[in-house]
């Protein structure tokens, strides 16, 4: 039993009973948070020592292995933490438990310079965190005795939390620092094996210090019961104390790789690939990233789970750290251990930090050329693209800086291989591109069907010109964003004027031209029949065997887009199409000999056809049945 002696009350330092009382009660919202907090300071405190003893091995006084435990008294209603780190004299003591912003690791860390302090691994800033035990506890106990000092140099800290601590010395045989918790009445629950034990894990599982707790085991008899007094207790490691992204890349295995990122995705498949870094400078990091091979559930909830797990130096901080990749890499997995960030006290909150930007800036990068490595395995991007593709493609909308890493990732069924499979890229396309084309031609539809057999592709195929086909609901705002790929513009066949560059020669263009003045009449005939129906009519020369087809003014919202913002509840201006006519089709021959009603009626049907083929919607479809039934008819 230790004797209390030189026992001396005095009062915290500034006004810290009023700001004690706001930490204990608003500054930490997750209870649970006080055992991370001790268990990382006993580790700062083994640390300290290891670095101290490298110049006086004495101070380990014969028990060099340093470790953490942690116990509880159910009956006693307390828990303890204890470590055989560096320990406190009474002028620490007072001076560190004394004054509530003071970290000791900081100030430790001061007086190393250089290379010293690059070797000292050390958590510090958060020396704060000890008042954290005031949050479960209405009594906290410490005895601690400096590395080196005497026995009789012990010293016994005591507070309630409410404005004043009581300093005694004690005989202490053991260096380090013992902790305990008297615990509230409504923290009882913390005083169980399974409940500290999870939260070592949670929190404290990968730092290098081991945790341990008691296990005792009773031994029976042939009939299974206890035999009294053959108790037997053991200090079992709780934590794995290896924490495998702070390892050489060279000594960590890819069966080891697999298994720690089932670990933190809670996923039974293999990952598709990763990449583990390390940077030092003036940002130091380490980062391990994965690409998962199956997509989580909530993958397409803009608002659900992601980022990576953030640990200060193996202390885990939060599970979804969301700020250091953007949303459209939202299915990327992996582990961020750094300790240049502004954390708020309670390590709950990441503050507004350059540094944040910084880091995600260089993790965006780093996970791109993770893909962009993948992308050489053709089968296995295949998988991946099938799987994440239509996310990427959110990312030349929100990050204009790697627009173009992102769009040669980007894959997309083309009239290449007729195929709905989404398996080229556009190098794919640009290298065979035909002389003369200088433009990546794409349609946008509902449907793969609906794309290749759109009425505006008919010249591409007579030209033998390459169109992508765009079929996921998202490609038309990802073509508002991405307009322009290796040097080539991108152009919506649907859209404007139509212009195959030099691919069409002069004799073309001249019969296009005259067949078109040929045509004036026909022509001005039709846009008195449709009226305000339509914004234009004129001759085309991009169909082959349609007789229209309706085409948008170049910087107009499409057809798909609009049907979706329309399901979305949003209002959308009214747009009028631009009819094109075949002058070289029967129909369009007919409607030229046609006068009076029927002329008008086949004009709209030719109009609502077109509208039709481009997967647009009839204002009045029973009367367009009705002019085609009377048309068949006649």
């Amino acid at each position: 039993m230790t004797t209390a002696t030189h026992e001396e009350t005095l009062g915290f330092q500034t006004e810290v009973k009023q700001l004690l009382n706001l930490m204990i009660h608003s500054l930490y919202s997750n209870r649970e948070i006080f055992l991370r907090e001790l268990i990382s300071n006993a580790a700062d405190a083994c640390d300290k020592l290891r670095y101290a003893a490298l110049d006086n091995d004495s101070l380990y006084e014969g028990d060099s292995e340093l470790r953490i435990e942690i116990e509880h008294d159910n009956d006693a209603g307390t828990v303890t933490i204890r470590d055989n780190g560096i320990g406190m004299n009474r002028e620490d003591v007072v001076t560190n438990l004394g004054t509530i912003a003071r970290s000791g690791t900081a100030e430790f860390l001061k007086q190393l310079s250089g290379e010293q302090q690059k070797d000292a691994r050390l958590i510090g800033q958060f020396g704060v965190g000890f008042y954290s035990g005031f949050i479960v506890a209405d009594e906290i106990t410490v005895r601690t005795r400096k590395a080196g000092d005497e026995a009789a140099a012990g010293v016994e800290w005591r507070s309630r939390g409410e404005g004043e601590f009581t300093v005694a010395d004690i005989e202490r045989e053991q260096h380090g620092t013992e902790i305990i918790l008297h615990l509230k009445e409504d923290a009882a629950e913390f005083a169980d094996d399974f409940r500290l034990q999870s939260l070592v894990r949670k929190y404290s599982d990968h730092i290098e210090v081991p945790v341990k707790m008691p296990r005792t085991e009773t031994a029976r008899d042939d009939d299974g019961n206890e035999v009294e007094g053959s108790e037997v207790t053991t200090w079992e490691n709780v934590n794995e104390a290896t924490a495998l992204w702070v390892r050489p890349k060279s000594e960590v295995s890819d069966d080891e790789y697999k298994a720690f990122y089932k670990h933190i995705a809670h996923d039974f498949s293999d990952p598709l690939s990763w990449s583990h870094n390390k940077v030092e400078g003036k940002l130091e990091y380490t980062s391990l990233l994965y690409v998962p091979g199956r997509a989580p559930f909530d993958l397409y909830e803009r608002d659900g789970a992601r980022g990576v797990k953030l640990y200060v130096q193996r202390v885990f901080i939060m599970d979804d750290a969301e700020q250091f990749l953007p949303l459209y890499l939202r299915f990327i997995k992996g582990v961020l251990d750094t300790r240049d960030l502004s954390l708020n006290v309670s390590r709950e909150l990441l503050q507004q930090d350059p540094q944040v930007d910084r880091i995600k800036s260089a993790l965006t990068k780093r996970a791109l050329d993770m893909l962009k490595k993948l992308a050489k395995d053709k089968e296995a991007y295949q998988g991946f693209w099938n799987t994440f593709g239509s996310v990427l493609k959110e990312g030349p909308a929100e990050d204009f800086a790697n627009r173009e890493k992102i769009a040669e990732l980007l894959r997309f069924s083309t009239t290449h291989n007729d195929s709905a499979t989404q398996d080229q890229s556009l190098a794919d396309y640009v290298s065979r591109m035909p002389e003369g084309q200088d433009r990546i031609y794409y349609i946008v539809a509902d449907g793969f069907n609906a794309a290749r057999n759109s009425p505006h592709l008919e010249i591409f195929r007579k030209k033998g010109i390459e169109v992508v086909l765009l079929h996921d609901r998202i490609d038309e705002w990802l073509m508002s964003h991405l307009t322009e790929f290796d040097g080539h513009k991108l152009v919506d066949v649907a859209k404007g004027d139509l212009d195959l560059g030099d691919v069409e020669n002069e004799d073309e263009k001249k019969a296009q031209e005259e067949t078109a003045k040929a045509k004036e009449d026909l022509v001005k005939r039709v846009k008195d029949a449709l009226g305000e129906e339509v914004q234009e009519v004129r001759v085309t020369h991009r169909l082959t065997d349609s007789p229209a087809c309706v085409v948008l003014p170049e910087h107009e919202m499409g057809f798909q887009m609009r049907r979706i913002m329309e399901a979305a509840g949003q209002n959308v201006p009214e747009v009028k199409p631009i009819l094109e006519l075949n002058p070289e089709h029967a129909l369009v021959s007919r409607l030229e000999g046609t006068e009076g009603d029927g002329f008008n009626d086949l004009s709209r049907i030719l109009l609502d056809q077109a509208i039709i083929a481009e997967g647009g919607h009839l204002d009045d479809p029973a009367a367009y049945v009705k002019r085609l039934n009377a048309l068949l008819s006649a």
